[in-house]
């Protein structure tokens, strides 16, 4: 029996940023769905994705934040990856080594961009319990 690939949500305004994730996401075995709006997003949240890789700061400076809620509020169960530079762009930074943090950050996990490929697939693996 066939074992169905799981279904990964990528959204990201940055299309090369994207498109590179995309591929390696792929590479790993998955099928990838893309978005590079809030509003993509919204649409392919319907579809249900197994995981879901979102950059933080889109439109709005918290369109990732809104959209894991988004989608946590839709689908607990969901895993939910913020993926973002906005530590190196603004200054500020944010983790969920707190439970108050867990509580209004609506993510699994948080990882600053430039994660390498294969710590990324284990990230993905472990979240997925593969």
């Amino acid at each position: 029996m066939l074992k169905e690939k799981k279904l990964v949500l990528i959204v990201d305004d940055d299309p090369d940023y994207l498109f590179q994730l995309k591929h390696h996401v792929e590479s790993f075995g998955f099928n990838v769905i893309t978005a590079e709006s809030v509003a993509e997003a919204e649409k392919a949240i319907a579809k249900k994705p197994d995981l879901a890789i979102l950059d933080l700061m889109m439109e709005t400076q918290d369109a990732g934040f809104v959209l894991s809620y988004k989608i946590k509020k839709a689908y607990p169960d969901v895993p939910v990856i913020i993926a973002t530079a906005v530590t190196a762009e603004t200054g500020l930074n944010f983790n969920l080594d707190s439970a108050e943090d867990r509580q209004w950050i609506k993510a699994d996990l948080y990882l600053e961009k430039g994660i390498r490929s294969d710590q990324l697939h284990r990230e993905i693996n472990k979240l997925l319990k593969l």
